[in-house]
């Protein structure tokens, strides 16, 4: 029995991640380049993300640094704790209140792009509908029965779910097949697809800071690599040469 549990502990992030497989997620075409993209992003997630979010493995100096914000304007914009400009971004949120409002503490968002993809992270935020079952009337179509409030809603306002009657098993069941945004946000449809897509961008560039340089990088690795192996195919076509 105890070999029974380890194992279903062992599979229980695969089948987690497996029961998304059927859900369809959207494309978002992010670009770490865009430094304007970035610095929007940056500031949509201190806005909106960080009074439960952390992103306790990158420090705000850092974040100024490679997103062209400079010191002054960070500290005045960017950072509402009494942190200083090197430390951690970690916000003020005590871990057991956060688990008391959500059920469980909000995690750090640092490396959520890459645990979850940027495409999940971009259908999700834009996948939230209302359902006054729920504790905060929202659902989400990607995180059913999610925990966490809508709260970009003052941007987007809360879509209404238009449902589908099918049949299962001879049994009817209602499936949502499209939400339709009931005007109320400040941001029009693709206004605020936009500026999700920043506020996913800012989260993949938090999850590698170094991504471009480290592709760019690969490129002369590569380059000098293939270098090295015609240098070396000649030495040996050379070196055999003078055997023969």
């Amino acid at each position: 029995m105890k070999k029974l549990m380890i194992a279903l502990v062992a599979l229980l992030p695969t089948l987690v991640f497996a029961s998304a497989d059927n859900i369809h997620l959207d494309k978002a075409d992010y670009d770490l380049s865009d430094k304007a993209s970035l610095q929007r992003g940056a500031k949509l997630f201190v806005n909106y993300c960080f009074a439960c979010h952390s992103t306790g493995y990158q420090r705000y100096q850092r974040v100024a640094t490679d997103l062209d914000i400079p010191a002054d304007l960070m500290k005045k914009n960017l950072i509402f704790t009494n942190s200083k400009i090197g430390e951690l971004m970690v916000n003020s949120m005590d871990t057991k209140e956060g688990a008391k409002w959500f059920g469980n503490t909000p995690p750090d968002l640092t490396l959520e792009a890459r645990l979850r993809g940027a495409d999940w992270i971009y259908t999700y935020l834009r996948s939230f509908y209302k359902d006054e079952t729920r504790p905060f009337s929202v659902n989400n179509l990607v995180f059913p029965d999610v925990a966490m409030p809508h709260v970009l809603e003052e941007l987007q306002g809360i879509p209404t779910p238009i449902y589908e009657t099918i049949l299962v098993d001879g049994v009817e069941h209602k499936k949502i097949v499209a939400l339709e945004s009931n005007g109320e946000g400040e941001m029009s449809s693709d206004e605020y697809d936009k500026a999700v897509l920043d506020l996913v961008n800012f989260l993949v560039y938090s999850g590698e800071p170094n991504k471009l340089e480290r592709q760019s990088l690969g490129v002369w690795v590569i380059g000098f690599l293939i270098i090295l192996f015609i240098l070396s195919y000649l030495l040996k076509k050379e070196y055999w040469r003078d055997i023969h």
